[in-house]
């Protein structure tokens, strides 16, 4: 997840160059509610802009640390497919096998504080490919330390961000 608690089953050392996992429905339960990523498209020049500032980056790791807080497999085996796939690769098992593991390792007022937890996008290195988020630009409800919530790359792959590393 870009923290340290999910990164075992979701990212390796390095960053990855995998395509995004496909996901399968009986993999979880589908979300209770609707996710950040299904609103209507930006306009064309919105969405340049967007991806330029890294704007979509930011919104699609916002949905990640959600989705994991809520504990929503789909959806955070989907985002951090690339980084789950080479995960998987380097004999960690499967997003869909690891990923509840690590949701036990997060305590209930951190997963409480990742669902609403937002990034201060001054704090991010952003460029049109790739965004790196450090875990200090991460604002929640509670204190994460730095070996809680580590960094997080996103990279744009076909016009949609991922988490790779």
């Amino acid at each position: 997840m870009g923290a340290a608690l999910l990164i075992p089953s979701c990212s390796g050392e390095s960053g990855g160059t995998a395509s995004p996992a496909p996901t399968s429905s009986s993999a979880a339960k589908p979300s209770a509610s609707p996710s950040p990523s299904t609103s209507a498209a930006p306009s064309s020049s919105a969405a340049a802009e967007s991806e330029a500032t890294g704007g979509d980056a930011v919104e699609r790791y916002e949905a990640f640390m959600h989705a994991a807080g809520r504990q929503d497999l789909a959806t955070v085996c989907e985002i951090a497919g690339p980084a789950a796939k080479q995960a998987e690769d380097e004999g960690m098992g499967p997003c869909e096998k690891t990923m509840p593991m690590a949701f036990q390792m997060i305590s209930p007022a951190q997963k409480k504080a990742l669902q609403t937890a937002t990034v201060d996008r001054s704090k991010i290195k952003d460029g049109p490919k790739k965004v790196e988020i450090p875990a200090r630009a991460v604002k929640a409800s509670v204190k994460f330390t730095d070996s809680d919530l580590g960094d997080a790359v996103m990279e744009n792959r076909g016009g949609k961000w991922y988490v790779v590393d």
